[in-house]
């Protein structure tokens, strides 16, 4: 099991060094830019033309071009990072039409960002589409849709927390028995008796770990498609603008946007306890205060989520809880 753990520890970092990253978009001076519309934070490497923020975006690359100019002529850059500096400008004519993006846009990045993040910014745009331009809408059927891709992977996971649950009073007795037994020869018996245990109800230690490690990349990979996406943060679901954060709503006066973290420890917190129902009692204890801990900081997490993030979460969230419920219904 430790071993599995490491492969599993080492396979998530790897995921993490990977993936590619947002990045804001920030004045000469390193100062993060805001949107004065929306109060969001505006993102740099966007992957097509925005439309609403545009004159934002080329009002702030205008201001850093007369900034580098003058931190050059007084000295503070040397010439070549002048040059630099303005090459690296993102200038907003050469990016494509939002509508008309390729699963390719921009040339290879990281490996991430090229297989996950463009096609599927790609798809969430073309839902768009056909959705009559209702972006957020796009949002919540691509999460369904892969959701339901998934669902062999999420219906062998809990299969595996199911049969951990059986074996457990096997697992705690071999516990017990070993328990003062810390020699290399009892080790090597008490593993391979858990691999006895194992074997008899049908339990793999890294299938347990599979879906976990699939979702990984995709919520990063949603995550960078929706906060690059200019037709998707400029866009509104309901009352709310995709792009603005909960706290940046609030600290605009919209206070109605605090329900959003809200709705999202709500649904965390039963999707966590559906979860941890389809394990042991002894599991559930020392699983607990982890639990309590991960949904609380979620929660704050969230009141710096964007709103379009904050959508793809609650929808995943509630497809978990329903196909958590369905499959033990039908066992």
């Amino acid at each position: 099991m430790r071993n599995n753990k490491k492969i599993f520890l080492v396979l998530l970092i790897m995921i993490l060094l990977l993936t590619g990253c947002s990045k804001q978009l920030k004045d000469a001076d390193g100062k993060v830019i805001k949107s004065e519309k929306t109060n969001q934070v505006l993102i740099e490497n966007i992957l097509c033309k925005p439309v609403e923020l545009k004159d934002e975006y080329i009002k702030v690359i205008n201001q850093k071009k007369i900034d580098y100019k003058k931190q050059y002529k007084a000295g503070d850059l040397s010439k070549n990072k002048y040059k630099k500096n303005i090459k690296n400008l993102l200038d907003i004519e050469k990016l494509p039409n939002c509508k008309k993006i390729s699963p390719v846009e921009g040339g290879y990045e990281t490996f991430w960002t090229s297989v996950f993040v463009k096609p599927l910014a790609w798809l969430i745009v073309n839902v768009g589409k056909i959705l009559k331009n209702n972006y957020g809408l796009a949002i919540i059927v691509v999460t369904i849709l892969i959701k339901l891709i998934l669902l062999p992977f999420s219906y062998k996971s809990l299969k595996q927390s199911e049969n951990m649950k059986k074996a457990q009073p096997k697992l705690s007795k071999l516990e017990k028995k070993y328990e003062n037994k810390k020699d290399q020869e009892s080790m090597m018996m008490k593993s391979n008796e858990m691999m006895a245990i194992y074997k008899e109800y049908k339990i793999n230690p890294i299938s347990g770990c599979l879906l976990a490690f699939i979702q990984i990349p995709l919520f990063f990979a949603f995550y960078e498609a929706l906060y690059r996406l200019p037709i998707l943060f400029e866009g509104k679901f309901l009352l709310f603008h995709m792009g603005t954060t909960p706290l940046a709503g609030a600290q605009s006066g919209d206070w109605y946007y605090l329900i959003l973290p809200l709705i999202v420890g709500v649904v965390t917190y039963f999707s966590f306890n559906m979860n941890k129902n389809t394990m042991s009692e002894d599991q559930a204890k020392q699983m607990k205060m982890m639990f309590n801990i991960m949904i609380v900081m979620i929660f704050i997490t969230s009141f710096s989520m964007s709103t379009a993030i904050i959508i793809y979460w609650v929808v995943n969230s509630l497809f978990t809880i329903l196909q958590s419920l369905l499959i033990k219904r039908s066992k």
